[in-house]
């Protein structure tokens, strides 16, 4: 993955991307990191998907893994930035998207306040693990510590919705994020799954 950080910083039809280490979504805490997946998240044009597809460097990867799972994905709406970068652009969908939804969360957790924000996660992972209209959800991170995030999967924007501000549990998380201010930096965003294959 180090080595193809160079592949991808040179490629300049990606406008933002990032290369992710990923959890088992049974605890999203550190110790529930799974060494053997990772994942890329890249912003490209749709025109240049089959291009970069096609490249030598996803040929690789294709070598290397025992299986694979690609989203491409279309933002509905974005709050806050990603490296000081505001990485996707909603796009107008008339009528409103009613298909599959991916969640997005990242944040960078001030250093100090890991800690009391590690054992808030518990309430929310088992508020969402029995959420209605969940298909699949797992922890994603830049590092083991400090940055970061989750990738959901959701049959509606409704029920993503009423996870996030029905639940007892994700509006207490919500209100302690307020109090405790443990992000220096936050990102939540909403897409539309535009076509998938492969499994999660």
């Amino acid at each position: 993955m180090g080595i193809d950080r160079l592949s991808l910083s040179g490629n300049k039809k990606i406008k933002f991307w990032k290369l992710l280490g990923t959890g088992k979504g049974e605890t999203f805490t550190p110790k529930d990191a799974d060494i053997q997946r990772w994942g890329l998240l890249i912003t490209i044009p749709e025109s240049e998907l089959a291009s970069f597809d096609s490249s030598k460097l996803v040929k690789r990867w294709h070598q290397k893994s025992l299986k694979r799972y690609q989203v491409v994905l279309k933002n509905i709406s974005v709050q806050g930035k990603w490296s000081k970068a505001e990485p996707f652009k909603s796009d107008l969908f008339d009528p409103p998207w009613n298909g599959k939804i991916v969640a997005l969360t990242r944040a960078r957790i001030k250093w100090l306040k890991n800690p009391i924000f590690w054992r808030s996660v518990p309430p929310v992972t088992v508020s969402l693990k029995s959420a209605a209209g969940l298909i699949s959800a797992i922890g994603i991170g830049e590092a083991p510590l400090g940055l970061q995030g989750t990738f959901s999967i959701w049959e509606s924007s409704a029920a993503v919705r009423a996870f996030a501000y029905q639940g007892e549990a994700h509006k207490a998380a919500i209100a302690a994020t307020a109090r405790e201010r443990w992000y220096s930096e936050e990102l939540f965003a909403r897409f539309a799954v535009i076509s998938e294959s492969g499994s999660l």
